[in-house]
């Protein structure tokens, strides 16, 4: 087999295995989905814009949607905290999302 054919193979194998431990993007039509069923009822757009809002960065963000559904006994997976909390950034917030 020649070199570049190798030197390719190589290359390719590391870029799946690269991608295999990236964390997956947050869905934010499914965090719609989530907190328009679980959240909506109670919370308004005023929740997220009053002045003592308690998400002041996108790392409070987290918490008070991982807070929010404990409290709810929604039991929902990190996946869907990110992705409401996706969501919400997108909608309202527009927070830079650290890692």
């Amino acid at each position: 087999m020649p070199r570049n054919s190798i030197l390719i193979a190589v290359f390719v194998l590391l870029g799946h295995l690269a991608g295999a431990n990236a964390q997956p993007m947050p869905d934010p039509a499914r965090g719609e989905l989530l907190y328009t069923n679980h959240c909506g009822a109670c919370h308004n757009s005023y929740v997220h814009w009053r002045d003592k809002r308690l998400a002041r960065n996108w790392k409070l963000l987290l918490a008070e949607v991982r807070r929010w559904q404990n409290y709810s006994g929604l039991g929902w997976s990190n996946d869907d905290v990110m992705a409401v909390a996706s969501y919400l950034n997108t909608l309202y917030y527009h927070y830079p999302m650290a890692d």
